[in-house]
């Protein structure tokens, strides 16, 4: 484009009586400026945009995570990873609920210390405007309720008994002082029957026989099933035990560890295959504690691929390095790690 541009350049230029090696210099400071300008621009305004996101990050953790969870899908990093780096920044996470929460995230209580409360379209099923309807048609007095005035399908009903966005709510036929998911699980089952054809008060089947409280990696599962993300445990955390006896250190031991080989394990976000890079690959691990940097060399990546490209949750030995500030995990040795609940897909190669 700057090259389409000289003709016209140099005689604008010689109209003013510039010519000759003064005319060439401008030209060559135009055309080096030309293929280094554009990024340059970029770079001051994703610096503007850096400083401005970790300022609101740093003054209000809360709001900013909000902001990204309603934003989503946006970015490089999950709503999984966002919570739990929330949580580390001291942010509580509430549930959805249908008596409680607004359709997207939002905050409630002080001001100094908000919670973030889950919006109702994080729930499995629940798109915007259904979510703003039960928002908007809160307080609800039962399951029932909720399907003959807010017009929740089954599907939906059990999507949000399992996320524990029902908790507390009466049950239809009340069979319980404080019913469990489960217990609500199987009552919604029965008030879907409570359409607006119907005559109220003929919901028959919501007393749910003696249930077994879930597991601790059965609610796990149920929360990534209806909520996609886990709001208090995670699945990692579930395997800490184990993987302590093994030797395998958190990813905030490894923050702090000293150079030389260490064990460390988690669920993989992402994967990065940059082309200048010389082969090498980046993976980021995930544990309940934080994140690792893991460096693949080109041998290393050809020799572990099979594992490592393809499993979600790994655990990898290699040596610890340290650089101005920063920890990174060069791989020597990959294996899966199966965990006891499913977990998010990474975002690869973005």
């Amino acid at each position: 484009r700057m090259e389409k541009l000289r003709s016209r350049l140099y005689d604008g230029m010689a109209e003013r009586g510039v010519v000759g090696e003064v005319a060439d210099q401008i030209y060559d400071a135009l055309a080096a400026f030309a293929n280094f300008g554009f990024p340059e621009s970029h770079s001051v305004s994703f610096a503007h945009l850096v400083y401005c996101s970790a300022w609101i990050k740093h003054a209000y953790p809360a709001a900013f995570t909000a902001a990204l969870l309603n934003a989503q899908p946006m970015g490089f990093w999950s709503p999984q990873s966002l919570l739990a780096d929330a949580k580390r920044h001291g942010v509580e996470v509430t549930r959805p609920h249908v008596n409680a929460s607004s359709s997207g995230a939002s905050l409630e209580g002080p001001e100094d210390a908000p919670v973030l409360r889950l919006g109702l379209t994080s729930v499995r099923g629940i798109g915007p405007e259904l979510g703003e309807a039960i928002a908007h048609g809160a307080p609800w007095a039962d399951l029932e309720d909720l399907v003959r005035r807010g017009g929740v399908s089954r599907a939906q009903l059990e999507a949000l008994a399992t996320a524990g966005a029902l908790d507390g709510l009466s049950s239809v036929a009340q069979h319980a002082k404080a019913p469990s998911r489960r217990a609500l699980l199987w009552a919604a089952g029965a008030a879907a029957q409570a359409t607006a054809d119907r005559l109220p008060g003929i919901v028959v089947g919501a007393n749910a026989p003696h249930l077994e409280r879930p597991s601790p990696a059965e609610s796990v599962a149920d929360d990534l099933w209806s909520i996609g993300v886990t709001p208090e445990v995670t699945a990692m955390e579930l395997l800490r035990p184990r993987l302590k006896r093994r030797g395998i250190l958190t990813a905030a031991q490894v923050a702090v560890a000293p150079a030389g080989r260490v064990a460390v394990a988690g669920v993989v976000t992402h994967r990065q295959h940059p082309e200048t890079a010389r082969g090498a690959v980046f993976l980021n691990l995930e544990d309940e504690t934080g994140h690792v940097n893991v460096i693949f060399s080109k041998g290393a990546w050809a020799r572990w691929k099979a594992v490592a490209r393809h499993s979600p949750v790994l655990v990898v030995r290699g040596h610890l390095e340290r650089a101005q500030g920063v920890a990174n995990l060069a791989a020597e040795k990959v294996e899966a790690l199966e965990l006891v609940a499913p977990v998010p897909g990474s975002r690869d190669f973005r």
